[in-house]
């Protein structure tokens, strides 16, 4: 027998195992190219940190990346690293602790929520769904930060987009067409990521308010002021026990707005939006460096719904829509908090039914606004909608999901029900 007839031998019989690990971007290829030619659904996977976001559907294969893993390149002097899909998130921020930089747009650790200890994920799971931090507004979204990617399609051809430089390009981008894609198009194999320095310090206005229209007109001003502020959030008094500043437990609702940059520069800053806002000396205080990083960290990953059995939602709208929309939820039980300076509704559901998510869906879109199921009762989630979508986008995805994946092999079903 030949070497290659032995190669294919070999993979054919790890091929009838339910779940396959690759560790190498030719073996991904051929798994791929059998589940094709066989008609064989698969379940792309990492480390399962959002497993539990999307719909219900049947795979006849797991096809787990968590052993395709590792930094192919870094280079911190021209503010990239090209990582393997399946590398976790954890070690990539070690190694970019090393040169004081990170990932800008800060990715959620959703293992709180689910299970109720961290678990980053992937980077190959964070560019597929595309979710962001609270420093969303400033830099943008995940999409944003890829450079360019390799990954396989349908057929188990290699494709490849982007480089690993920032530059402007002509073209079609396909970096932001399957960044948010959730794995239905293309399995990822490898990414370039942009990366930027760290701040040399970070420190947080807390500002006391009791309401969420003041609330919101404190972040709208922060917004659009020269403190240049990264992240702006709200949290109403039913949070009060999760933080804790400066030994004392806080008492009531509250806005926080993050100021980074140089040491001098924070302050002033800070100091400058104080006097914008019109705030007196007893409704406001200032996180320090290390008080800062834990409440953001909080922010950033949902702590306080850590592990909840309720159900949650991602509304995403512009902060101007806020208030009008979280009036006309009055008559649903819902706690909630705001991120992204007011244009991003974390919406924790106490009761649920379709006629409720139908109605929140529709009082989102009626205010320009888009939902999201986060997490879900699984007996819900066949009939549900998980992710907002009209007629005609419904339609263009169809044909973009044929031209990458014919056959719908990858995650069939994961987004919206006949893709």
């Amino acid at each position: 027998m030949s070497m290659e007839e032995k190669q294919n031998s070999q993979t054919f019989q790890g091929f009838n195992q339910s779940v396959l690990r690759p560790s190498t971007r030719e073996e991904i290829s051929e798994i791929v190219k059998l589940s094709y030619k066989k008609s064989v659904p698969l379940e792309i996977t990492g480390l399962n940190s959002k497993k539990k976001i999307g719909r219900n559907f049947q795979a006849e294969k797991t096809l787990d990346l968590s052993k395709y893993s590792g930094i192919i390149e870094y280079k911190p002097e021209e503010l990239y690293i090209k990582v393997k899909a399946g590398t976790p998130i954890e070690e990539i921020v070690k190694e970019l602790d090393k040169n004081n930089q990170q990932l800008a747009f800060e990715p959620i650790d959703f293992g709180y929520l689910f299970s109720g200890k961290s678990n980053w994920g992937t980077i190959g799971g964070v560019v597929s769904c595309n979710f962001a931090g609270p420093r969303r507004f400033k830099v943008g979204s995940a999409r944003d930060h890829v450079l360019g990617f390799q990954g396989i399609n349908g057929k188990g051809e290699t494709i490849k987009s982007g480089g690993t430089v920032v530059k402007n390009v002509t073209g079609y981008d396909l970096c932001k067409l399957l960044s948010g894609s959730f794995g239905t198009l293309t399995v990822l194999t490898e990414l370039s990521i942009k990366v930027l320095p760290k701040p040399e310090i970070s420190k947080t206005l807390i500002i006391n308010n009791p309401h969420v229209k003041k609330a919101l007109e404190y972040l709208g001003k922060s917004l659009s002021s020269s403190a240049d502020p990264s992240g702006g959030v709200f949290y109403p008094d039913s949070f009060e026990k999760h933080f804790t500043f400066n030994d004392l437990i806080h008492k009531g609702a509250l806005t926080g707005i993050r100021i980074e940059g140089p040491s001098n520069s924070v302050d002033h800053r800070i100091n400058m939006l104080c006097k914008e806002l019109d705030l007196l000396k007893n409704e406001y205080s200032v996180l320090d460096v290390e008080q800062s990083y834990i409440f953001w960290d909080k922010a950033k990953n949902l702590e306080i719904f850590s592990n909840t059995k309720k159900n949650l939602i991602r509304i995403v709208l512009p902060m101007s829509e806020t208030l009008n929309l979280l009036q006309k939820l009055k008559n649903i039980d819902f706690t909630y908090f705001l991120d992204w300076g007011g244009s991003l509704i974390w919406l924790e559901l106490n009761e649920i039914s379709i006629k409720i998510l139908n109605e929140i869906k529709e009082i989102a879109k009626q205010h320009n606004g888009y939902y999201t199921l986060i997490k879900v009762e699984e007996d819900m989630k066949a009939s549900a909608d998980i992710f907002t979508i009209d007629p005609i986008k419904y339609r263009i995805s169809e044909k973009i999901k044929k031209s990458f994946d014919p056959k719908r092999i990858f995650n069939p079903g994961k987004m919206y029900s006949g893709i």
